[in-house]
């Protein structure tokens, strides 16, 4: 539980390789988080330097995005290992290329399942876990591709999409419980994942989404962007006609 002047005790990150998710782990444990746990296939075996000088205690678990039927005991064991969670970060996905799911409609299933139904099969057992304890917050990934989604990943942008939508209706079904969810709207991040893309206008680092993700909780945002441009840019890209947009998207 956050103590007397509001500082995060407790983290768990699913997806605990994810370039994004140790960032916002790293700024909490800088402000005071103790426990942390990182989740991902096979678990975490190499701790990040930056957690292993910190002082906090770094525990590490297994979590297949795949194996929905083990999410709600992934959440358990978390609990066990630290007790209530303060913040839990879901950042785990696969971008992949349009091409290859254009090619393989087998592949692109696999790919939306885990950017998609895997993320509400987790985010409803940890919102469960929140409820019972009546605090907590749930940091969502999404992106910007799921704002308006482009021909040129519209696989990837499709999932992220329902997975807003997800998070945002989640969050109201939250309301007046004392968990909340925090839904983070970056743009192109430079990270191992997306070193296949093209870079975009207005990139963020993974430290700059972290300190946008710290402010959004400190401040009791519902949705931050990252960089903040990208709010008043994609409001209006929104209102775009569909043929322009269709060649923008390219």
């Amino acid at each position: 539980m956050r103590d007397s002047l509001g500082t995060v005790r407790s983290v768990l990150l699913l997806g605990g390789r994810s370039e994004i998710g140790l960032a916002i782990v790293e700024l909490l444990v800088r402000e005071g988080a103790r426990e942390v746990v990182l989740a991902a296939r096979g678990g975490v075996e190499e701790t990040p330097a930056a957690l292993t000088v910190s002082g906090a205690k770094i525990h590490s678990l297994e979590f297949d995005a795949e194996a929905t039927a083990t999410h709600t005991d992934t959440v358990d064991a978390a609990v066990d290992l630290v007790g209530d969670l303060d913040v839990v970060v879901d950042a785990f996905g696969v971008l992949g290329e349009q091409d290859a799911y254009d090619r393989d409609p087998g592949t692109a299933a696999r790919a939306a399942a885990v950017n998609y139904t895997a993320h509400v099969s987790v985010d409803l057992a940890v919102a469960a876990r929140l409820r019972e304890q009546g605090h907590g917050a749930l940091v969502v990934l999404s992106s910007v591709a799921g704002v308006r989604v482009r021909r040129a990943n519209f696989v990837y942008g499709s999932a992220k999409a329902g997975l807003d939508a997800f998070a945002q209706g989640l969050a109201d079904s939250l309301h007046g419980s004392g968990a909340r969810v925090l839904v983070v709207r970056p743009g192109y991040v430079p990270t191992r994942m997306s070193a296949h893309v093209d870079p975009a206008p207005f990139p963020a680092t993974p430290d700059q989404v972290a300190d946008s993700v710290a402010r959004g909780l400190r401040s009791g945002a519902t949705t931050v962007w990252a960089p903040r441009v990208l709010r008043p840019l994609f409001t209006g890209m929104r209102l775009l006609p569909r043929p322009l947009w269709r060649r923008l998207g390219r």
